[in-house]
């Protein structure tokens, strides 16, 4: 049974979410041949308040315009 696991920075539409799921659902099942109602997919959004790159926040590189 694969498991595809994804963390994003949180804020995205839903429809993106399900759109990401989508396409790695059907990467999974071209590749490697898996049934489809054998592959997981997870997909975990954390607050860009809870996720640094270069000792700042996204949330603090988005205010200063550096996006991230």
């Amino acid at each position: 049974m694969p498991l595809v696991e994804v963390t994003l920075s949180a804020g995205r539409e839903p429809a993106a979410i399900r759109a990401l799921i989508h396409e790695l659902h059907a990467a999974v099942e071209r590749s490697i041949g898996s049934p489809a109602q054998s592959i997981r997919v997870i997909v975990r959004e954390v607050p860009r308040t809870h996720w640094a790159a270069g000792d700042r926040t996204l949330a603090e590189r988005d205010a200063i315009g550096e996006g991230g």
